[in-house]
């Protein structure tokens, strides 16, 4: 397993970035900082709010089994998700969480339709579906995983994620100054405590309670601060079309934004999530069947434009 990641770290430090006007926004596409270690186990037994069960942060960081801290909050896991398939599929819910809520770095599954979870995991298998951010260690190991799962524990996965109910798990803050964050785990994390600087057009989506997120903690959310106004302004954008500059979304993703048939649902979910698969589908990196469909929708669209679309779409309920 660590030869395994190793090499996946290996080519994402090693692969050609794009040129600086061409670089992905940072806050979006996070990346840990060269070299990033995490704390060393000392054997200690970890525990989290309202659970019975402990983990060593060794137990905690194995990719072959999630550390289910709320067994009770969801269904039975299927082995794909619970435990994946040596030596290289990990285990579904270590990364998308076994209630299907997934991180910042990575995506929500919960309720979206089975079969589109299949396409894009095909997407990925198949390179259609790539990063704008070449080192991004949750997309490549998603590649990796993809060429190696089987068809059949690939559609227990989708049938397991889809029959999940989203909830709300992202607090949306409009705000013009926002907390000081640096890279960690691929996702932003607080800096300092007390430190703040200017919002301008960002979104900074960061743990509600770090430790708890660090011990994988499905019970513990995330804040999404986005910059005043931008809620409203992406309203517009996603009801109207914007004079034209879009196409409202509600035409295929359902008049309340939960998705409509084989289409995802976009409410409630990562901001981050969103403005990176709107910024990859502008620049011609995520492709696809599904993703065909969206080049015309995102082709006029600004990075301010996906700010905003992303802080109205997380501020709705799921």
């Amino acid at each position: 397993m660590r030869n395994s990641i190793a090499i996946l770290m290996l080519a994402c430090l090693t692969a050609t970035a794009a040129s600086a006007d061409e670089a992905p926004p940072p806050w979006a596409f996070v990346v840990n900082p060269p070299g990033s270690q995490p704390a060393p186990d000392d054997g200690t037994l970890r525990r989290v709010p309202g659970s019975s069960v402990a983990f060593t942060l060794t137990q905690i960081r194995d990719l072959f089994s999630v550390p289910d801290w709320r067994p009770d909050d969801h269904p039975a896991m299927p082995e794909i998700v619970k435990h994946g398939a040596k030596p290289a599929v990990f285990a579904c819910g270590y990364c998308h969480l076994p209630n299907g809520l997934g991180r910042p770095e990575n995506s929500s599954l919960a309720g979206l339709p089975a079969e589109y979870i299949v396409q894009q995991v095909t997407d990925f298998r198949n390179g259609t579906r790539k990063s704008s951010e070449l080192q991004s260690l949750p997309v490549n190991l998603m590649i990796a995983v993809s060429k190696a799962v089987s068809d059949a524990d690939l559609k227990i996965a989708a049938e397991y994620f889809s029959a999940l109910r989203p909830k709300p798990w992202i607090r949306v803050v409009e705000a013009n100054a926002v907390p000081k964050t640096h890279a960690a785990g691929w996702m932003l994390v607080a800096s300092e405590a007390g430190a703040t600087e200017p919002i301008g057009q960002r979104i900074i989506e960061m743990p509600e309670d770090l430790e708890r997120t660090e011990l994988r903690d499905a019970g513990s959310g995330f804040v999404a601060y986005v910059p005043a106004g931008s809620i409203s302004k992406g309203e517009a954008l996603v009801t109207t079309g914007g004079a034209g500059k879009t196409t409202p979304c509600a035409i295929c993703h359902g008049a309340d934004l939960r998705g409509l048939g084989p289409v995802p649902a976009l409410a409630g979910r990562s901001p981050s999530y969103i403005v990176r698969q709107l910024y990859d589908m502008r620049h011609g990196v995520r492709n696809g069947p599904w993703a065909e469909l969206m080049k015309a929708v995102v082709a006029q669209l600004s990075e301010e434009d996906m700010v905003a679309i992303a802080a109205y779409t997380a501020s709705r309920a799921p």
